[in-house]
């Protein structure tokens, strides 16, 4: 996989910019990022940092499609395994954890490697903005958790996409911490998240390399219902009844997509079937948010290339 994108690495290893450099693996879900991560990671002698946002909880192995041990090839990965699924976390939290792994990559004279679905998190590492400080409001938190409980997770992120669509379609809909977090903010400052943000600042020099493309969405698609398949053959109820006998069904390493389905079956609202069915639609409508979000790293916003970089 390596040879498709080795000139444009060894280009962008020649040449000459003002920041940090970075490589950053991006993609949706199931398009073989993981592999060619390793390919790259190995030809450079580097380190790879997960941008995951689901792989950074232990014991959540099989449905993240977390990398084993046995297959890293002895490359050094990080931002994997690093709370509890009972663990609230944000993407500052993230930002904060990994920008000093990077440095000390850099130390090391080594390009770090990027590679996660997580558009956040890349951006949140990629550039310095200017997140909110708002204080919490918790008498409008007691509110919106009523009307969770209520009417589920999609009445939440329904509300958040009338008032800030653009930033209601980058979340899952099970993500209801982060879409009641904005809830509040929108509240309190009445402006959108891109609005909050504000101008980005550049940290690093990155490289762009994806290995998904287009023409191929038919494939991907169906590697995403096959991956399905094969986690519910190997043994995804029994991580997840374990995880729910640890820390809660309740608990937010649980409220994503492939975990509060079978949540679901288990308690007995559907049947397993129906919960691998959901779990396969909802995936392939994830990509599609990935896909749309993964547009601003094309070159240009224009065309479909395998790699690009900024200077």
């Amino acid at each position: 996989m390596l040879q498709k994108y080795k000139q444009a690495i060894d280009e962008y290893l020649s040449s000459e910019v003002l920041l940090p450099k970075i490589i950053v693996i991006y993609g949706p879900t199931a398009c073989g990022k993981t592999a060619l991560s390793l390919d790259i990671a190995e030809y450079l002698g580097s380190d790879i940092i997960s941008t995951d946002s689901r792989q950074i909880y232990r014991d959540m192995d099989i449905w993240t499609g977390k990398i084993k041990p046995s297959e890293m090839r002895g490359i050094r990965h990080h931002m994997i395994n690093v709370i509890d699924p009972s663990q609230i976390w944000s993407v500052v939290d993230y930002i904060d954890m990994a920008l000093p792994i990077i440095e000390q990559i850099h130390s090391e004279w080594k390009i770090p490697i990027l590679c996660g679905g997580t558009g956040l998190y890349i951006d949140g590492l990629l550039y310095e903005m200017g997140y909110p400080d708002t204080p919490p409001d918790w008498k409008y938190r007691d509110e919106l958790e009523d009307i969770r409980l209520s009417k589920w997770n999609q009445e939440l992120w329904n509300m958040l996409a009338t008032i800030d669509p653009e930033y209601a379609h980058t979340l899952e809909v099970g993500n209801y911490r982060y879409v009641m977090r904005w809830l509040e903010v929108i509240r309190q400052t009445g402006i959108s998240k891109l609005t909050s943000i504000g101008k980005k600042t550049a940290r690093f020099a990155p490289l762009y390399i994806t290995p998904y493309d287009d023409a191929n969405r038919k494939e991907l698609y169906a590697n995403i219902d096959r991956r399905v398949s094969e986690m519910f053959d190997n043994w995804l109820i029994w991580e997840i009844e374990y995880i729910v006998s640890q820390f809660s069904s309740h608990c937010p390493g649980l409220t994503t997509i492939g975990y509060r389905e079978v949540v679901d079956a288990l308690k007995w609202n559907t049947t397993l079937e129906q919960a691998k069915s959901l779990i396969q639609q909802r995936s392939r409508n994830y990509a599609k948010r990935q896909i749309t979000w993964n547009r601003k790293y094309e070159y240009g916003n224009t065309s479909r290339q395998s790699s690009r970089f900024e200077k």
